[in-house]
């Protein structure tokens, strides 16, 4: 912390040498009207019926602020004003990440998941806080709800470089920072710091009485959090959103010839809504004549494990040969007499042995499957030779659907075909394998 701090000091010193005193940097309003910016989610939610039960994917993702109790709270809130709702929410935050270490762990987290929703807050640079933004728009149709943070000291009237650096950055970070990011990004922002603020000043307490410690919320912190970002939450059909990233395209007129049919489509993934009465035979998917598992963009890694604060995580893994559906373990083999330094092995299910590597340097399987930069190395205590570490690859979609049993028809039942493809024109070919009638495919596209 202390060198992020520093790191944080530094910045924040330099940007306001090139922008001018802070408190002129502080003009751009905040746009704090609810609902706005999360309409295409909150109409799902609120239309969703006993007899259609829309499927919506929430993800709350920052560090440790946001695995407070305040997130389980918006949930079971969202759960019970809208009950009918196919729900699947999930908290993927990693306490300690600030945004140059989440930016890192997002590869496993986010952009696979590919959310509807994303409820965001997060500490650290604002560099690459924009970064996690700007690839969320790029590489997922998810709507974006930022937070500002909340008070854990009363701001200064005109801060300056002069005040407390953390009070300083912290009055640059919400005021000019994080509304630039979401006007840009077309984001939406809960104003958290001004309704937490107001609720001091009625409540005429001091910023720690809703504190437990320095910065993380207590029992009655976490209920003004969950109010203010529930609060937000609404359905408002008079904004007259119009989000095109996600659209639905009706299959039920598909012309098939010798039982094969093609769609195409515009964007980054595909889904297939089936019929709920399902189906005995088998369908084969192609993307622009190939198949769905021939495209290395189509292939992501799961979160290691053991998890963040293990005494070995790994926050990111790339690849450079096109990856298979596997299981992977790094095998610790050998730790220097002071235990700063490391040698290891990695194997794939399918692979095999492929390697050995120095966390003195950048590795490179032997495949090429496996990309790991030292830096990524997250260490928390003793290492000892026979530590594994395990995760697996795999392919964010299917080459080959066989039978579907018949399902609950107020349910969408959506099944991925294709996800993380690169943006643009594309081809999907459907070959079917008996007599099946199809519904609707749901088309995703980041660019729109």
């Amino acid at each position: 912390m202390t060198f992020l701090r520093g790191y944080l000091i530094c910045l924040a010193t330099f940007l306001c040498s090139t922008m001018g005193p802070v408190a002129e940097a502080r003009q751009p309003a905040m746009n704090n009207e609810p609902g706005k910016g999360i309409q295409r989610t909150m109409r799902l939610l609120a239309t969703s019926t006993p007899a259609k039960r829309n499927h919506v994917r929430i993800l709350f993702y920052g560090q440790s602020i946001t695995e407070q109790s305040w997130s389980k709270q918006v949930a079971d809130n969202i759960r019970k004003r809208f009950p009918n709702a196919d729900l699947e929410i999930e908290n993927r935050a990693i306490g300690g990440f600030a945004s140059q270490l989440l930016r890192r762990t997002a590869e496993y987290d986010l952009y696979p998941f590919n959310p509807d929703l994303m409820i965001f807050h997060v500490y650290g640079s604002h560099i690459d806080y924009e970064t996690i933004i700007r690839n969320t728009r790029e590489r997922t149709t998810a709507e974006i709800l930022m937070q500002t943070d909340h008070v854990t000291a009363w701001p200064p009237a005109n801060p300056s470089e002069k005040d407390d650096e953390g009070l300083w950055w912290t009055e640059l970070m919400n005021h000019t920072f994080l509304p630039e990011i979401a006007t840009k990004h077309g984001c939406a922002l809960v104003d958290v710091r001004t309704g937490w603020l107001q609720h001091l000043r009625e409540h005429k307490l001091e910023p720690k009485a809703l504190l437990k410690d320095g910065v993380h919320l207590n029992d009655a912190g976490c209920d003004v959090m969950a109010k203010l970002v529930s609060d937000y939450l609404v359905y408002r059909p008079d904004l007259n959103e119009q989000n095109k990233r996600v659209s639905d395209v009706s299959l039920k007129n598909l012309k098939w010839v010798n039982n094969e049919a093609k769609v195409a489509f515009t964007g980054t993934g595909v889904d297939l809504l089936p019929d709920a009465k399902g189906f005995s035979g088998s369908l084969n998917f192609l993307i622009d004549g190939k198949p769905v598992s021939a495209f290395p963009e189509a292939y992501a890694f799961t979160r290691p494990d053991p998890a963040p604060w293990s005494p070995h995580f790994i926050r990111r893994i790339d690849h450079a040969s096109p990856l298979l559906a596997e299981d992977w373990t790094l095998t610790v083999n050998e730790v220097s007499n002071e235990g700063k330094s490391f040698r290891y092995s990695v194997k794939g299910s399918v692979t095999g042995p492929d390697g050995e590597g120095s966390s003195e340097g950048p590795f490179r399987s032997t495949s090429g499957r496996l990309l790991i930069d030292p830096a990524d190395f997250f260490r928390n205590g003793e290492l000892k030779a026979g530590y594994t570490v395990r995760w697996r690859a795999y392919l964010m979609g299917t080459d080959r659907l066989n039978s579907i049993a018949p399902f609950d028809p107020s349910l969408e039942n959506p099944i991925r075909i294709v996800h993380g493809l690169k943006a643009g024109p594309h081809t999907l070919t459907i070959h079917r394998f008996g007599p099946i009638s199809l519904s609707r495919l749901r088309i995703f596209s980041p660019q729109n």
